[in-house]
C-alpha cells in the first residue's frame, strides 16, 4: 500500500483524526497543541497521526489534501483545516457539534490510528 494510500485509509477510517506534530498528549509545536486542545475541549474521542514519526506521511500529507502545513483535522473524511480554523470554529461552537455528530456516526480512536 503506498502512502497516499494508507493516508486515505486513516480518514476514512477514523470520524476525526488529527495529522499533527507531536501527540495530543505531547505536542510537539504550539499550533499541533493548540489545535488539539481545541479537540479535546469537545470531549470525544479522536485519532491522531504523529507526523514526525512517520517521515512519509509528513512528506505526502500536504500532497494529499492540497494544504502545506500541519496540524491537519479531518472530520467525516473531509479537511476542515489547520490550526487557526479549528479554533475558530470552537470559539463558534461549530467545532464541537461537528465532533459530536461525526463520533456518533463512527468509531474513533484515541491512540495514533
Amino acid at each position: 500500500m503506498d502512502v497516499i494510500e494508507r493516508i486515505d485509509q486513516i480518514v476514512k477510517g477514523n470520524p476525526v483524526v488529527i495529522f499533527m506534530k507531536g501527540t495530543p498528549q505531547m505536542p510537539m509545536c504550539g499550533f499541533s497543541s493548540r489545535a488539539a486542545q481545541a479537540l479535546m475541549a469537545c470531549g470525544q474521542e479522536f485519532a491522531h497521526v504523529n507526523v514526525l514519526a512517520d517521515p512519509e506521511i509528513f512528506e505526502n500529507l500536504p500532497r494529499y489534501a492540497n494544504w502545506p502545513t500541519f496540524p491537519q483535522i479531518y472530520i467525516n473524511g473531509e479537511l476542515i483545516g489547520g490550526c487557526d480554523i479549528t479554533l475558530e470554529m470552537y470559539q463558534k461552537g461549530e467545532l464541537q457539534k461537528m465532533v459530536q455528530e461525526a463520533v456518533k456516526g463512527g468509531k474513533s480512536a484515541t491512540s495514533e490510528a
